[in-house]
């Protein structure tokens, strides 16, 4: 099968191995002469990193690189993007790595021209229409994880250093001009970030697809997305170098990030203020949250995975498919609980605020108040 294409939905799309040698070419479409290369603080250091960089020099781009970039970013790594990004008079912004790189990456190109804070543009009613359209900088992304689907997202989730709150940041020219989707660049994920990020896009797709909103097409996207993963994620992490699991894997990343314009739920909703106290990995969150969500939204959502279990060739209907969610995550060696992930002498209260007060909180099928959202955390805590 050869799995390379260009593919102009959400955004232009250059889609296969060893396409990272285009990163020239996409940078020139976007426009971008001069591009602030923003990255993590270990994947700087790693041989994929400078690859890329040596390609962008060979393209006339220069190689000048930002990593002040935390695993879950905040206003301080932005800050200091944006005075990097303004001192080297750059035009716009590679955004290369996971989530968090692509996220922040994301940000300075859309802060860079900016004169109020970042907070003033969460992701609430209209406020992203405050942004000033003509500031915003041009990005091209380059993600070298298959889970979050940044690359293709009109948002990037900030931490607020000062409270451990994750802000949703929105704009839609925060959507990359440009991605280069290679699955050559994951192959060097260590097994556990193959599967967190894979349980990351995995969770995308489940909450859009069970999400009450309307949106047909996402609802369609979310279902094949989940077969992908469903179909590869145990094959990437047990094969790094199969490079067809590799390929679906990003292509159900991205196709997550797409689908859950529908909507999420309280996977993300509880994730979030989890990974804000207790600095844990987003996607392997998600997962260890997952089976108790899925049960506090059976009353809404029963029906309708049973329908996807049939889809997805899981027997049982929605028992079935939250049996297939705990053997997944033991197969991947995602831990069993919060504990086992290392969240310590937590917070209670402050999860409760947080996840009743994340914006996600509004995509779930079941209304999550103060009384049902305490018992399924005290659930989780145990």
């Amino acid at each position: 099968m050869n799995l390379s294409a260009n593919w102009s939905y959400p955004t232009a799309i250059r889609f296969g191995a060893g396409r990272i040698r285009e990163i020239g070419e996409a940078c020139a479409e976007a426009g971008i002469a001069n591009p602030l290369f923003v990255t993590d603080r270990v994947l700087a250091k790693l041989p994929i990193t400078s690859m890329a960089l040596d390609l962008a020099q060979e393209a006339g781009l220069g190689r000048t690189l930002f990593s002040e970039v935390d695993p879950n970013p905040d206003e301080e790594n932005l800050e200091a993007g944006i005075e990097a990004f303004r001192s080297g008079g750059h035009d716009g912004v590679i955004a290369f790595g996971g989530g968090s790189g692509l996220d922040l990456g994301k940000m300075v190109a859309f802060m860079a021209g900016q004169t109020r804070p970042v907070w003033d543009f969460e992701d609430v009613g209209d406020w992203w229409k405050r942004a000033d359209p003509d500031a915003i900088r041009p990005s091209v992304a380059v993600p070298t994880t298959a889970g979050t689907g940044s690359e293709v997202g009109r948002a990037s989730v900030l931490t607020n250093s000062a409270t451990h709150e994750k802000k949703i940041i929105f704009h839609p020219k925060v959507l990359p001009s440009a991605v280069i989707a290679d699955p050559e660049l994951t192959v060097g994920m260590p097994p556990a970030v193959t599967a967190g990020t894979g349980m990351d896009a995995f969770a995308h797709c489940l909450e859009a697809f069970c999400s009450p909103h309307y949106h047909p097409m996402s609802q369609g996207i979310a279902l094949e997305g989940l077969r992908l993963v469903k179909e590869n994620l145990v094959r990437a992490q047990a094969e790094p170098s199969d490079l067809e699991a590799r390929s679906h894997m990003m292509s159900a990343a991205m196709m997550g990030a797409t689908a859950f314009q529908k909507g999420l739920g309280a996977i993300h909703a509880l994730s979030h203020p989890v990974g804000a106290l207790h600095n844990t990995h987003h996607g392997t969150t998600n997962a260890v949250v997952m089976p108790a969500v899925l049960e506090f939204n059976r009353p809404a959502i029963e029906d309708r995975l049973g329908l996807a279990s049939a889809y997805l060739g899981i027997e049982g209907g929605f028992d079935g498919f939250v049996r297939f969610v705990g053997d997944l995550n033991a197969r991947l060696g995602i831990p069993e609980t919060l504990a086992a992930l290392g969240v310590v002498n937590p917070d209670r209260e402050a999860i409760l605020r947080g996840a009743l007060n994340d914006p996600s909180c509004g995509g779930n099928p079941v209304e999550m108040n103060e009384e049902n959202t305490s018992l399924l955390i005290d659930r989780l805590l145990e």
